[in-house]
């Protein structure tokens, strides 16, 4: 997969996306001690493309270490993204763009949201990929988005 270098660049520097809102947990596991393992949806907007919010949900590990922030989290995840008023896409659109990253432990891995452009089809594709800086990780879910005309109310 070929990454655009100011792609890295900006997911680097933590700039790199949009800002997830909560939308709330579900448990899916009790814990004696400690939080409770639990399933969180958060929704973003596409930072570049208006008209466009997408939806994940994101396994989070409870037990002493999830309460405290140390856990790392599982890489299971589902994402779902959906045309919510006119789509303008810029001229300028990159290919490939990084539009939302989320660490999912202390160091070294992270949930991460791709936008990749499919010209031939007009339709926007959204890809979450776990990542592992030192192994990889085979990871993923993905969601697309046809550009079409607004009809909604």
């Amino acid at each position: 997969m070929k990454i655009a270098p100011y792609a890295i660049l900006a997911a680097a520097l933590g700039c790199a996306g949009a800002q997830a809102e909560e939308i709330g947990c579900v448990t899916t596991a009790w814990k004696l001690i400690g939080a409770n393992h639990r399933i969180c949806v958060q929704a973003f907007d596409d930072p570049k493309v208006p008209g466009v919010a997408c939806h994940i949900s994101q396994a989070k590990a409870g037990g002493i270490s999830g309460s405290l922030g140390i856990a790392e989290d599982p890489s299971r995840f589902s994402i779902a993204c959906r045309q919510i008023g006119p789509i303008t896409l810029p001229p300028n659109l990159p290919a490939q763009d990084v539009v939302f990253s989320e660490d999912t432990s202390l160091l070294f891995k992270e949930t991460r949201v791709m936008r990749l452009l499919d010209r031939k089809r007009n339709t926007l594709v959204y890809l979450a990929i776990s990542r592992k800086v030192i192994e990889g990780a085979p990871a993923n879910s993905v969601s697309t988005v046809p550009v079409m005309p607004w009809t909604g109310r």
